[in-house]
């Protein structure tokens, strides 16, 4: 399966079963295989991505996993739009850490209010003039013509997840359909953006909806794939849900991996709370992007760390912003 993820085949669900069930002894030989075709791909590079937590709380859709959601009683702060002068503080910081790309973060289904996205524009054309950084947003459900408002304003990529596979998504979300995930992908697509799309791990799937959401990121040939493992947050639907076992986690890695061989596979929220110490883990088993710093309402941990990880495996940080 290694020679056709580096070839021109493309793994079937049969054998993307077995790889993500494959007993744990096999595990080293797994990520062996794996570590090779990312090498193939992405080289000794590894990209950092931090995000800024822009509009806060009082969201009205109803994730489960999510602690912004007005569905959930939770004890995160919430607070509106900042300014542009946070925004571009937030990405110096991020700078500093050693990314190479910033996700603008806002709470709530999408950007309704005109004065909003226009302030939004505005500070995404200030970061691009302000500071070295790959610009990046994540502002929920959004029609072409505000997708191409934005990448004229100097955005670069988009990120929306789906979350789940199609299968499993109503068990997730309720107020809003599967579709209009896909579509914003799509439209993000057609108006000339990097995509940034993947899902959440834990919150309940079975091993073929994990399948099923990687196929479905195949289809739509998204650029990059950001992998979170749930973080349960207190208050929320899920916050009672056992952790994934970190080989589990590396299984899920090495199948994205092999799935689409030649994406950036990012690890991003549920890290440290899920992998505990098998974190460097991640890259053998096929990731070449990590996020760093904080997420939206949980901490992460210090990115000294994390430089210290990818330097310790003899990887290289990418510096330029794309």
């Amino acid at each position: 399966m290694e020679e056709k993820s580096c070839g021109s085949g493309y793994i079937d669900f049969d054998e993307a079963y077995r790889l993500i069930t494959i007993d744990n002894s096999y595990i080293f030989d797994l990520i062996a295989s794996s570590d090779r075709i990312r090498n193939r791909f992405k080289g000794k590079s590894v990209s950092l991505c931090a995000i800024i937590n822009a509009k806060s709380g009082g969201c009205p859709e109803d994730c489960a996993f999510c602690s912004q959601s007005l569905h959930h009683k939770t004890d995160i702060p919430e607070y509106p739009l900042i300014v542009a002068d946070q925004i571009i503080d937030h990405a110096r910081d991020a700078v500093t850490m050693g990314a190479h790309k910033i996700g603008i973060v806002t709470s709530g289904k999408g950007i309704n209010n005109l004065n909003e996205l226009h302030r939004i524009c505005e500070s995404i054309n200030s970061l691009k003039n302000r500071v070295p950084i790959h610009r990046c947003a994540s502002l929920g459900i959004l029609s072409k013509d505000d997708l191409l408002e934005l990448k004229g304003a100097g955005l670069q990529e988009y990120h929306h997840n789906l979350e789940t596979a199609r299968s499993f998504f109503s068990n997730v979300c309720t107020t809003h359909s599967y579709d209009e995930d896909v579509d914003t992908i799509q439209s993000a697509k057609a108006a000339g953006l990097r995509t940034c799309c993947g899902g959440i791990f834990g919150m309940g799937e079975t091993v073929e909806q994990r399948i099923e959401l990687a196929f479905t990121l195949r289809e739509l040939e998204v650029d990059s794939i950001p992998l979170n493992f749930l973080h349960p947050v207190k208050g929320t639907r899920l916050e009672y849900t056992p952790p994934l076992m970190p080989l589990e986690i590396i299984k899920i890695i090495a199948f994205y991996r092999f799935v689409l061989p030649d994406k950036d596979i990012k690890i991003a929220g549920g890290r440290e709370y899920n992998l505990r110490d098998l974190q460097s883990l991640i890259f053998a088993a096929g990731a070449n992007s990590v996020m760093v710093g904080n997420y939206l309402t949980t901490r992460g941990r210090s990115y000294e760390e994390d430089l210290q990880m990818i330097k310790d495996l003899g990887l290289e940080i990418v510096s330029d912003s794309l």
